[in-house]
């Protein structure tokens, strides 16, 4: 599977702007603040339907302007799949496969495979609880559609359970009965997510160490620590013991809308005790992890990103991506950096097709 060809239309930076891609690798270089990260961002919207960068759906529109579009061309299964995503300001965004319109946007989701590396993952330490959370859903979600379903379906019940707990509060009335049918299906769902989360970590670990252990040549001690209320108790137990704590709050305090992914060094938080250096190390391991999960369960090799991680590297990692390059580890590749010459040295090594794009 690749990305044949992109068009961008009022897309951030861009008015317009056309790109047609090498199978193998694609490297758009230039100074910083030309675009390099908005061409990368607008692929990975085809994938997700969402920006990597940018909650705001209408923010990614080009200032002045009422409208974006951006049009891909894929090949997947010796198929063409087009696949186009637009918004137009006060509208909904809308998201076609071969010109038919996705009802909704999880249909889309791992129909086009995409592993992003870039600096922005430094939130996946240093935000709470919440970034992680995302970060484990969606590598599930890729690959299981029904989870993603169930995630959604968690959401609303939650939304609701807090709705009726703030009409308790406000009108100063308890109904046990309306709130057990809340519980009782949040217990239902929120244990099918625990054990669809902790089957994934205890796969996913063991690869996420061995790439760890490759990067820094077994130089460190990290660990992943899943982190779920739901280890000590049932669901619908811990809604039944924190029913005054809800009520006092006014929203749900127990679920597994509150699990965690601890990210330790030497069994200590990285985010207090690690390096920079080793928190790259942790959060590079931690991507190519995915991409090789994700490529294992699939069997399809995703779509992958660096966003501007040479500047950020050292020459040992650079080495490590390289080998794994050569050694045809990935698929199609797509790479941004600020310096053309340090770019084309790096991907003349890899003995790949290349294509270089200037802005």
């Amino acid at each position: 599977m690749y990305l044949k060809a992109i068009s961008l239309y009022n897309y951030k930076s861009f008015s317009e702007a056309n790109f047609d891609f090498d199978t193998k690798i694609n490297c758009f270089v230039g100074k910083n603040g030309i675009g390099k990260t908005n061409i990368l961002d607008a692929i990975y919207h085809l994938s997700y339907g969402k920006s990597y960068f940018n909650p705001l759906a209408v923010q990614n529109i080009k200032h002045g302007e009422e409208f974006f579009v951006i049009d891909g061309t894929f090949e997947k299964n010796e198929r063409t799949e087009q696949i186009i995503c637009s918004l137009k300001k006060n509208h909904k965004k809308i998201l076609k496969r071969n010109g038919k319109q996705y009802e909704k946007f999880s249909d889309h989701i791992g129909f086009i495979p995409l592993v992003i590396i870039s600096p922005a993952d430094s939130d996946l330490i240093v935000e709470g609880s919440d970034t992680r959370r995302k970060f484990i859903d969606s590598v599930i979600s890729q690959l299981d559609a029904t989870y993603l379903q169930e995630l959604i379906q968690y959401q609303k019940i939650i939304i609701q359970r807090n709705a009726l707990l703030k009409y308790f509060a406000l009108n100063h009335v308890f109904e046990n009965n309306t709130l057990s049918i809340y519980n009782e299906q949040l217990n239902s769902l929120g244990q099918r997510i625990f054990e669809k989360r902790k089957q994934f970590l205890d796969d996913f670990i063991p690869i996420f160490n061995k790439h760890h252990q490759a990067i820094t040549g077994s130089a460190e001690s990290v660990q992943l620590v899943y982190e779920s209320q739901l280890f000590d108790n049932n669901l619908l137990t811990l809604l039944q013991e924190n029913i005054n704590k809800d009520r006092a709050l006014h929203y749900t305090s127990v679920g597994v809308h509150k699990d965690d992914l601890s990210f330790e060094i030497d069994h200590y938080p990285i985010k207090k005790f690690g390096s920079q250096g080793q928190q790259k190390s942790f959060l590079i391991a931690l991507k190519l992890a995915q991409f090789e999960f994700v490529k294992k369960q699939s069997g399809v090799k995703p779509i992958l990103l660096f966003d501007d991680i040479f500047d950020k590297l050292d020459e040992t990692r650079v080495e490590k991506i390289i080998e794994m390059v050569n050694d045809d580890v990935f698929g199609q590749l797509f790479i941004s950096d600020t310096h053309p010459e340090r770019t084309e040295n790096i991907v003349k090594s890899t003995h790949q097709s290349y294509k270089i794009f200037n802005l």
